[in-house]
């Protein structure tokens, strides 16, 4: 019932009945104006056979089962100088395999601009590398990295929140 009221608006609105006479003309133009502010409360048939089919399309993806997205490391990165401080290197190394968090290596030796980047963003000498950054956040050489893990700062860091 109430949609046919619907419709039976809309047609009356939409059609250039009326038109002609200044009276009716000038409230049409506001009604018009009105109901598309208002979103088109009153429209056709076929348009609201429309929004009833998109309406039922929603409800049933709403009820597909939604999997459990799988979540992604962030990217860790190990900056060093060849040669330099190998032993806190495998140390590095070591904390990250026996945590399974993947990382990359990379060698800052003679690339100039790299290592002042590192130097700069985490506020060290290049006596202190290795150092270590998770998704562009700088750690810290070993004794950072170690009391990141003890707190749960790394597994929160790469893995994000639980």
């Amino acid at each position: 019932m109430i949609d046919k009221i619907r419709a039976t608006l809309h047609d009356a609105l939409e059609s250039p009945r009326g038109d002609a006479v200044l009276a009716v003309r000038v409230p049409k133009i506001l009604a018009r104006k009105l109901n598309r502010f208002l979103g088109d409360p009153l429209c056709s048939s076929s348009e609201l056979d429309k929004r009833r089919a998109a309406l039922s399309r929603l409800h049933a993806t709403k009820d597909v089962v939604q999997t459990k997205l799988e979540r992604m490391a962030a990217p860790v990165v190990v900056y060093f100088e060849k040669d330099r401080n190998q032993r806190l290197l495998d140390r590095v190394e070591d904390l990250l395999k026996s945590r399974s968090i993947a990382y990359r290596t990379l060698d800052v030796t003679g690339d100039e601009a790299a290592l002042a980047f590192v130097m700069r963003e985490a506020k060290c000498e290049e006596d202190d590398l290795p150092i270590v950054y998770v998704a562009g956040t700088p750690v810290g050489g070993l004794n950072e990295l170690v009391d990141w893990d003890v707190s749960g700062k790394l597994a929160e860091a790469v893995w994000g929140p639980s």
